[in-house]
């Protein structure tokens, strides 16, 4: 998210209940998680795992829980908790808010748009030139709709993140302040749940279509002309790229890249980053040829356990 103004070190730190390390008049213009991040952004890191990750990304800013040396550039934010720190301040920028009419607030829709009465919209919502959205459709706050997107009835598009941080009493939430952005002639099939990133958009690119029932998680960025059939499941912070295909009830783990135009093959598993221009089969996803290979050597394995008289 970009702030209403650049702020100072000095009042960010204020804002969060933080020490700091820089210039206290240094320029700060966004909140950022870090797979989005960008210069000017602040971002947090809380586990040793992901220090030096934080530390050399485009972040300028970065709320960390140990006392280190400030990269050059840069400038650090100090809590014991740099959860509650991140949360403070997206809070502060942009509240929690539902809007308790039908229409929330800054709602602009373009011309020959067909909508039925039943369909929910949020605050700073945005839709383009001859959309169609059925019964039941709801579109939380911060939603961009390209010309000629199609949304079927009853799916939900931005969504909360599904991101939480474990404490001993319980999970506490990360609060959400992202958006959604979806490119021009995009096609959601009925009973989706598309999520708005934590605190950038979530984007589908121009061209995508996507069947009944599928989830795309915070942050997913999708290229164009993709095509999704029922019951895909993708985490936050996925990247596939123009024209993949992902067929019926795969499964997509966190932080992952599809490459362009692979093919992930029904009831796959991906677990890993997957090259472009190939096709793939399984759990966990291989490429398709190999993994057929290796279910043709396992039918054969009772047969040579049998000869060798295991």
């Amino acid at each position: 998210m970009k702030l209403p103004r650049p702020h100072s070190l000095r009042e960010i730190a204020e804002i969060a209940g933080c020490t700091f390390d820089g210039d206290p008049e240094f320029s700060i213009t966004g909140i950022n998680e870090i797979h989005q991040v960008e210069l000017g952004d602040i971002v947090f890191v809380d586990h040793p795992k992901y220090y030096e990750k934080a530390l050399q990304c485009a972040a300028s800013v970065v709320i960390i829980n140990k006392q280190v040396l400030c990269p050059e550039g840069k400038a650090l934010l100090f809590s014991e908790d740099p959860f509650t720190a991140y949360n403070t301040l997206t809070r502060h920028f942009s509240p929690w808010a539902m809007p308790l009419q039908s229409r929330g607030e800054k709602v602009r829709i373009g011309a020959g748009c067909v909508i039925h009465a039943s369909v929910i919209m949020g605050n700073n919502i945005v839709i383009g030139e001859g959309c169609v959205i059925h019964p039941g459709a709801v579109l939380y706050n911060d939603i961009t709709l390209g010309d000629r997107v199609i949304i079927h009835a009853n799916s939900v598009i931005g969504s909360e993140a599904f991101y939480y941080k474990n404490r001993p009493e319980g999970r506490e939430k990360m609060h959400t302040v992202g958006s959604v952005e979806i490119g021009d002639d995009v096609e959601i099939g009925a009973g989706c749940a598309i999520d708005r990133g934590v605190s950038g958009p979530t984007r589908i690119g121009a061209g995508t279509k996507i069947d009944n029932h599928v989830h795309i998680g915070h942050d997913t960025l999708i290229g164009i002309n993709c095509l999704f059939a029922a019951q895909v499941g993708i985490a936050g912070c996925v990247h596939i790229e123009d024209g993949a295909i992902l067929w019926g009830q795969v499964g997509v783990a966190s932080d992952i890249r599809i490459g362009r135009g692979a093919v992930v093959l029904g009831q796959c598993g991906v677990t890993k980053d997957l090259q472009g221009g190939k096709t793939y089969f399984g759990t966990p996803a291989e490429e398709a040829r190999s993994k057929y290979r290796e279910l043709a050597s396992m039918r054969k394995l009772p047969q040579a356990i049998e000869k060798l008289g295991i």
